[in-house]
């Protein structure tokens, strides 16, 4: 309780605590990855029925991006099931499109995922106008060996590197519930506090086991009581604790929100979360709806965000300033003075 305590404290001093984006996802490519994510739908090193697809048309984005925003969704994301972008000219030029597209006909945000990439990739999405490249870290560095082997560690961490100093946002966060112990939770949100900048935005993930994968049937043989079965307990800690050492991050529940009840969101919410991934589908697996989501930020007296509305460090010098004109005093971090 005094973690959550804290994390609402430090959430109001940086951000509106009123506001949740919604952000909406799109697979413009899918399938047919050559990784081995043991917990991937798109791994085509596994049997899952997902079946591998080319990149869509720029049309089919238009009509899903003008969809969401006209449902709400302040941020459009779009995925690709790539392990890298080597060799995909063609590819890259027409994300780039739609990226621009989205920015210049609808101002939206943009995200996209799309694998690793190097800073002249970087670069062509950069003048594209893209907000944030979206590349999760997935786990603790002590843990990952257990989940992939085709790529490691350092080189997620070399991407986000590399979308960062060209001037793009990061997105990037991970998967809780792929079989790691509370102590790879430190330990992830240790990376992600001590990158040089801190991720604009920060998806929380909860794992949803599909048949077919490893990942599903090593969950399922887990013994009951294990400390590797993931609690809601354990995610609420994370995005409290992630808010407080992490101030200015966009906090997202992403896959798997909708195995939440709403009173497990809000108390995300109250500890730090302020965005959420809604609409038809999540890449590969269910979403809650738009009208579901929006009625339940209503019941809860929160609205949705507005494209590139940041309040970061403007929200803690607007509450200095207020403090100095009006004598207003925010209340004590300590529990007992309420």
């Amino acid at each position: 309780m005094e973690l959550t305590f804290q994390a609402q404290l430090q959430h109001r001093r940086f951000h509106d605590p009123s506001e949740v984006q919604l952000c909406t996802l799109l697979n413009i490519k899918t399938g047919g990855c050559s990784e081995d994510c043991k917990y991937c739908s798109q791994s085509s090193r596994y049997d899952t029925g997902t079946k591998p697809e080319k990149l869509v048309k720029l049309e089919e984005v238009q009509k899903a991006a003008i969809k969401a925003k006209e449902n709400g969704s302040t941020r459009f994301c779009m995925g690709a099931a790539w392990r890298d972008m080597h060799g995909r000219k063609s590819g890259l030029r027409k994300i780039a499109e739609m990226v621009k597209w989205i920015n210049d006909e609808l101002q939206m945000e943009t995200c996209v995922t799309l694998g690793m990439v190097d800073e002249n990739q970087a670069k062509v999405l950069k003048e594209s106008g893209l907000t944030a490249y979206n590349h999760n870290i997935d786990t603790s560095r002590e843990h990952y060996p257990n989940v992939i082997s085709t790529r490691t560690y350092d080189d997620r961490l070399e991407t986000i590197k590399q979308v960062q100093k060209v001037g793009i946002k990061a997105c990037t966060g991970g998967i809780l519930g792929l079989g790691e112990t509370p102590d790879d939770h430190v330990s992830f949100l240790h990376t992600l506090a001590t990158m040089e900048r801190h991720p604009e935005s920060l998806p929380i993930n909860r794992l949803v086991p599909i048949k077919g994968t490893p990942m599903e049937e090593e969950i399922s043989k887990l013994p009951p009581g294990s400390n590797r079965k993931l609690k809601f307990e354990a995610i609420l800690r994370t995005i409290a604790t992630a808010r407080l050492i992490m101030p200015e991050s966009i906090i997202r529940l992403a896959a798997g929100r909708y195995t939440m009840k709403e009173h497990e969101q809000f108390l995300c919410f109250s500890a730090g979360c302020n965005a959420i991934f809604t609409g038809e589908r999540m890449l590969t697996t269910m979403c809650s709806g738009w009208d579901e989501d929006i009625a339940m930020l209503k019941k809860w007296g929160m609205k949705p965000m507005r494209s590139f509305r940041r309040h970061g460090i403007n929200r803690a010098e607007e509450l200095m300033k207020k403090t100095v004109e009006t004598g207003f005093e925010e209340p004590s971090a300590s529990p007992s003075a309420i």
